[in-house]
């Protein structure tokens, strides 16, 4: 089997956040694709230039496939190979949006997202890790960003929450015994 169709757990490529201007508020790359910063600014301005004004969700840009979904004055890009499932790579974007919706209270713009940047990463960090989808369901990666945000002693917490924390560890331990 050759390398480009062999199915792999490392999906997403990237995942870019622009602003209605193109300049990148948010960036996170899980491979060597686009090694330098430069490289990656100059990836994200073709990424835009191509859809920006365009009506599909969907782009084949320099061998990659790129979901992508506007909003006032925010680009939201999930990237992978062109051999990805585009309902995988669409599947994750929704998730990302969704989520970024919650934080925000469905006030996504640019402002409030800048404002928030710190959960953002949180909210990217919940959902992949080094480029393997770990979460797709917005309400958990949203759960597990506040559970992150209260970060209280164990003497202060109550019940629900120690079982919460501790079926969260448990099944992130789960997860990556099973991904070994």
């Amino acid at each position: 089997m050759n390398e480009s169709t062999e199915p792999s757990l490392y999906t997403i490529k990237s995942i870019i956040i622009l602003d209605n201007d193109g300049e990148r508020l948010f960036g996170k790359y899980y491979d060597d694709t686009y090694p330098t910063i430069r490289e990656q600014k100059l990836f994200e301005k073709n990424v835009f230039n191509k859809t920006h004004k365009a009506d599909s969700e969907i782009a084949l840009l320099e061998g990659l496939t790129v979901v992508y979904k506007g909003n006032v004055d925010l680009f939201f890009y999930v990237v992978g190979s062109s051999s990805e499932n585009e309902l995988m790579l669409t599947t994750v974007l929704t998730c990302l949006y969704d989520s970024i919706s919650g934080l925000l209270r469905k006030n996504v713009e640019k402002r409030s997202l800048l404002r928030h940047i710190d959960s953002v990463f949180l909210i990217v960090d919940e959902m992949i890790d080094g480029g393997v989808i770990m979460e797709v369901d917005s309400n958990t990666v949203l759960d597990q960003i506040v559970m992150r945000g209260d970060d209280l002693p164990l003497a202060e917490q109550s019940i629900t929450q120690v079982f919460q924390s501790a079926k969260s560890q448990i099944s992130t331990q789960i997860k990556w015994s099973l991904l070994k």
